[in-house]
């Protein structure tokens, strides 16, 4: 559930009028709603009979600090995949005893800043991580605590692009061998620590079959494990519970902890999930005004750049007017950008009433919106703001020209 809601025929996010927002701060413009985030991750946090477990947030799916920080506040911890997002969880004020750190290509100074800043552990990909890890703790003095991901075979459904736990994805450890040979390893070395196992079987997930399966694949690894003698803090789920983009109707969290307690309810081990896209999709939307409308088409100011999950995965997004007793006739429109792309596409046969100069609202933008956003065609970024009941503030600057230019470096000077 979201509190994106008409009020008398306005669209309004929380207490506060969109339009507002939109005159306040131009378009286009992310917003959030700070109650739909906390909903959200009460929703994972509270279904949990144990509070031992832990929910992490996958930073990558939006990673602005205010927003860390009010997740940082409900008690959450944190899923990352880079330095620069371990740098904004401890901006912050994240307990690095509740940071996971993952990704398949962490560099020496990555892996360094994570031992310095004390995280939970590392999910290591590759057995050259490991042994990169193994060095740069030793060099450090430090011990690495580490946790194995492997891929459990479970094929999530969805794009291609989001599913990552079948064999021959880039992600994880296939080969039962090899983990046991590499937990060996780690149980022998003076510089590393087994912690966990992890997996990560996609994004947008619809069912819990695919969990079921990957948490009892999880539990046989689990076990081989215990017979060489190898105790673990935690199991480690993933994430990848999938949200109603356009009238999909995946699990709720509680079903998905119940779920995952079940399937795990003989083990010690403590639960750690990874969520991202539940907590953050539907807490944002995109406002966007439409600056042309030729043919078919409503040409607006916001683009690919600004939002590319429809040029990228061909993603769905629900697409509404602020002002729902608009008085134009509804047609089915494709809504396209400025970006010099035929794939410049935010949405294709929606059904609104629009006319020039209407601002739209791009719906569950929360998720991969801004974090995906980039400079192409030298268009600067979009600002973000925070709604809190009936008050909104800027939580992001949009840029300037200047801020596009601000790092390169003339060769005359």
């Amino acid at each position: 559930m979201d509190f994106f809601n008409y009020k008398d025929g306005k669209l309004f996010c929380e207490g506060v009028d969109l339009s507002l927002i939109s005159k306040t701060f131009d378009t286009p413009a992310y917003v959030y709603s700070k109650k739909t985030l906390e909903r959200h991750i009460d929703a994972y946090i509270e279904s949990f009979t144990s509070s031992n477990n832990l929910v992490c947030f996958a930073v990558k799916s939006l990673s602005n600090i205010s927003i860390l920080k009010i997740l940082k506040d409900k008690g959450c911890g944190f899923d990352i995949v880079s330095g620069g997002e371990l740098h904004r969880v401890m901006l912050a004020g994240a307990d690095p005893k509740k940071i996971i750190f993952s990704g398949v290509g962490k560099s020496k100074s990555e892996i360094a800043l994570g031992i310095k800043n004390d995280v939970l552990s590392f999910n290591i990909e590759s057995s050259s991580e490991l042994y990169r890890i193994e060095k740069v703790a030793k060099d450090l003095g430090k011990i690495a605590p580490v946790s194995i991901r492997f891929n459990p075979d479970v094929d999530s459904g969805g794009h291609d692009y989001i599913t990552t736990g079948r064999k021959g994805d880039k992600f994880g450890i296939s080969s039962i061998e090899d983990i046991l040979n590499l937990s060996n390893h780690i149980s022998n070395s003076d510089s590393l620590k087994i912690v966990g196992v992890a997996c990560h079987i996609g994004s947008q997930i619809l069912g819990l079959d695919s969990y079921k399966a990957a948490a009892r694949k999880t539990i046989e690894l689990a076990d081989k494990l215990l017979d060489l003698g190898i105790e673990l803090d935690f199991l480690d789920l993933g994430g990848g519970l999938g949200v109603p983009y356009n009238g999909e109707t995946p699990p709720s969290p509680n079903e998905l902890v119940a779920c995952l307690e079940s399937e795990l309810s003989e083990r010690k081990e403590r639960i750690i999930i990874e969520p991202g896209r539940s907590i953050s999709a539907n807490a944002g939307i995109l406002l966007t005004k439409v600056e042309y409308i030729k043919d078919e088409f409503l040409i607006v100011d916001a683009a690919m750049n600004d939002l590319l999950r429809p040029a990228l995965y061909k993603a769905e997004h629900d697409v509404w007017n602020l002002d729902k007793n608009n008085a134009q006739e509804t047609k089915v429109w494709n809504i396209v950008g400025p970006i010099c792309e035929s794939s410049d596409f935010l949405a294709r046969n929606i059904s609104i009433p629009a006319k020039e100069e209407d601002v739209l609202a791009i719906k569950s933008a929360g998720a991969y919106g801004f974090v995906m956003s980039s400079n192409y065609n030298s268009r600067p970024r979009c600002p973000e703001i925070l709604v809190d009941e009936d008050k909104f503030k800027l939580i992001r600057k949009r840029e300037s020209l200047d801020d596009l230019v601000r790092s390169e470096i003339n060769p005359d000077d």
